[in-house]
């Protein structure tokens, strides 16, 4: 079994780029916090936050086949499964709640953090509303894929009749929380 640490190791080893190791922290904290409000796996839901775009920086070209094999060398089947699932583009099922979770949590979470980097008071008082409003326009965070935002919406909206909003309040809560050590 992948230990939390473990898992932190491989993701400094892996990725020299801070800012990813800040966003795949970031994506462990809502992972973790959406298992436990949903009665799901901690540690699984946090290691696929954590390690979802471990191989990015210096393998793009390879993302995510490295890690997941890594993973699937360490019998983390079900972690491993989630992060081969986290961009629609990749043509893998979603098979559980992990799997939806981790496209609902991966590109909206990095939005978040770019509409509270442009605030003066970043996050305090961030309302789901004002990054739905920002979601509209194109310019804005650019890389961040509209489409698969919509898509991890409505995969938890079928799935568990989760709304953007709530999930966004939750998102936008755990990163205030954790505002310090993600720099915010």
């Amino acid at each position: 079994m992948l230990t939390r640490q473990d898992a932190w190791n491989l993701l400094c080893a892996w990725t020299p780029s801070e800012r990813l190791r800040i966003h795949g922290r970031a994506v462990e904290l809502v992972m973790r916090d959406f298992a436990e409000c949903h009665g799901q796996d901690l540690e699984a839901f946090s290691l696929a936050g954590l390690l979802h775009d471990a191989d990015y920086d210096q393998w793009p070209d390879e993302h995510p086949q490295r890690i997941v094999a890594y993973l699937r060398d360490l019998q983390e089947e079900e972690v491993a499964h989630a992060i081969s699932a986290h961009y629609t583009k990749w043509g893998v099922a979603y098979e559980n709640l992990m799997d939806k979770a981790l496209l609902a949590s991966d590109e909206i979470t990095g939005f978040v953090i770019a509409c509270a980097l442009v605030r003066p008071q970043r996050l305090e008082g961030l309302e789901p509303k004002s990054v739905l409003k920002k979601l509209k326009t194109p310019a804005f965070a650019a890389g961040v894929n509209r489409d698969e935002v919509a898509t991890g919406f409505r995969m938890l909206e079928d799935a568990i009749g989760l709304s953007a909003e709530t999930h966004l309040q939750r998102i936008i809560a755990v990163l205030h929380r954790h505002r310090s050590e993600l720099a915010l």
